[in-house]
């Protein structure tokens, strides 16, 4: 990113935090009515009989909503369903017991559940809140209803997989009436009908299985090109009514939607930075923003290794990890805007970023658990360190490096980080202080907005150099990320304000005017002022980013 494109984009938020959609309630609204006008088929014909349910998990939206059309043409009622299992927002992470679901992202959860239950109320529905884990609560509610199906999203990490497994067993144990005359109805169980929709690429049009997916990422991406084909988006009915006539009552009613207290959690909102509204209205308009009000696509690969801003690049990630955002949507917008507007390589580039968030849903299906171990996929040996004081330095931005805590910083009041910061902490943790990557991706999974298994901690073994490609194993040089990437300093002086009164080319080297560096760089030639050349760069700079942000 050139000087000029990091100080304009800083401009904006010299003062109170951006909200990113920078669109008014109203404005999203009616650009989210729109996209559904505009997905909506009325000759669409329901067959089904009876009820549905559906489980709302890592899918918070109505428009291409897969399992949500399915439910709706196999019965004459639907019933969403959501579940606030205390295993995710209570519960604390796998090895070192951090909180499962940081207050922010519980806040963009909550903000998402309100919006759907709005949009679903659009479409003649209404959404059922419970809180309790889903293989307790899902066989009750069909009970009481008498659904002979819940359709849900597949997951594919083993914390998801599992509840999934409890769910179907406990579906088995109920028994419900259903179809035939009086005397000959027939006691059937439930069932569960899980359905592939958190991708671009459906599973099924991939030109090889799972199992023999390529460990390179661009063998990857040029067979899906060349052989497979991106689905439309799923059309919807005008109204996706009815909700049961009966059973409601006995189970509760409706219930709410969570509050942070509830959750016993609390949030201060973040005076800085960039503030994301959750729901997928605040996805559809974030899109529209960025594509067509903003025009900003057409020059997404010159700006996207900014780190400062609210538009150096998409932002979607918070919404395409929480499902309020189909990455199939965001396509047929691509192509819509390359028809209408130009096609270039930065148009392109945001479906390039797509595939990659496609490849590691993808690997977490072929390498199951191995990319939450130590060695990740290839099963290497390391040492690592877990000094608690070392890691509290860097999760706490004070680190003695202005590019790494201002970085730090930003994720503790946003949620979010940009790309190029991402892999920046990343490298530093590993590579600099030795400290288990583990670690890291951990506090990633309490801290972002736009966290999901697959593509953090495919991400973090990809940096710690576990990951299945053996070639993905770089060090980024922080004097050379600073010197590229924040030349006068900005990003660092707006996390930092107490190097803004430095002269600019000092304040990412600040020496004794900051804090003392907790550890040295390990290839820094032991000269950090001079900034000499990182002689052991392993690749070129075009260094690919794995996920839309």
């Amino acid at each position: 990113m050139s000087a000029a494109a990091s100080s304009s984009s800083s401009r904006p938020l010299r003062g109170a935090a951006v909200p990113v959609p920078s669109l008014g309630a109203d404005e999203a609204s009616a650009v989210a009515d729109e996209a559904f006008q505009r997905h909506t088929s009325p000759s669409l014909r329901r067959g089904g009989a009876g009820v549905a349910v559906v489980w709302f998990r890592n899918d918070l939206r109505v428009l291409d909503n897969e399992a949500l059309v399915r439910a709706w043409a196999a019965s004459e009622a639907v019933l969403p369903v959501f579940c606030v299992d205390p295993r995710v927002f209570e519960g604390t992470t796998h090895y070192f017991g951090f909180p499962k679901t940081g207050a922010l992202r519980a806040q963009f959860l909550i903000e998402c559940l309100g919006d759907l239950k709005q949009n679903l109320r659009k479409k003649g529905l209404d959404l059922l809140v419970r809180h309790g884990k889903p293989e307790e609560i899902l066989p009750s509610i069909a009970k009481a209803v008498s659904a002979h199906t819940v359709y849900a999203h597949k997951e594919t990490c083993s914390e998801e997989l599992i509840v999934e497994c409890l769910v179907r067993k406990g579906l088995e144990q109920v028994q419900i009436t259903q179809g035939g005359a009086p005397g000959q109805k027939k006691p059937l169980n439930p069932r569960l009908q899980l359905i592939w929709g958190a991708t671009m690429y459906h599973i099924d049009d991939l030109p090889f299985t799972v199992n023999n997916l390529p460990d390179v990422y661009t063998q990857f991406r040029k067979a899906v090109e060349s052989k497979s084909s991106v689905r439309n988006c799923t059309k919807l009915p005008p109204s996706l009514g009815p909700t049961p006539s009966s059973g409601l009552d006995e189970i509760g009613g409706w219930g709410t939607i969570p509050t942070l207290e509830s959750l016993g959690l609390s949030a201060t909102k973040s005076e800085k930075g960039v503030h994301f509204t959750g729901g997928e209205n605040a996805a559809l308009g974030r899109v529209h923003e960025y594509f067509w009000k903003k025009d900003q696509l057409k020059v997404y690969k010159e700006t996207r290794n900014g780190m400062l801003g609210p538009d150096y690049s998409t932002k979607f990630s918070p919404w395409l990890a929480s499902g309020s955002l189909s990455p199939r949507y965001v396509c047929e917008e691509v192509k819509r805007y390359e028809k209408q507007r130009v096609a270039n390589d930065s148009t392109y580039w945001v479906l390039f970023e797509l595939i990659w968030r496609d490849y590691f849903r993808f690997l977490s299906v072929k390498y199951g658990n191995s990319i939450f171990h130590l060695g990740g996929p290839r099963k290497v040996v390391s040492k690592w360190s877990q000094d608690q004081a070392l890691f509290e330095s860097w999760r706490d931005g004070r680190t003695g490096y202005p590019l790494i805590d201002a970085n730090m910083r930003e994720l503790s009041s946003t949620g979010f980080m940009s790309n190029r910061g991402r892999q920046i902490v990343c490298s530093f943790l590993v590579r600099d202080m030795g400290i288990d990557w583990r670690m890291g991706a951990e506090w990633f999974e309490t801290s972002l907005l736009d966290y999901d298994p697959a593509s953090n901690y495919g991400n973090w073994t990809y940096g710690a150099g576990v990951g299945n490609d053996p070639r993905e194993d770089r060090y980024f040089s922080i004097p050379k990320q600073a010197k590229t990437y924040d030349p006068e300093g900005e990003y660092v002086a707006y996390w930092l304000p107490e190097l803004r009164s430095l002269a600019k080319e000092r304040r990412n080297f600040p020496g004794t005017s900051y804090i003392r560096q907790i550890v040295p760089l390990k290839f820094d030639g032991g000269n950090q002022k001079n900034n000499q050349q990182f002689n052991r760069q392993r690749r070129s700079n075009n260094m690919y980013r794995r996920q839309v942000k």
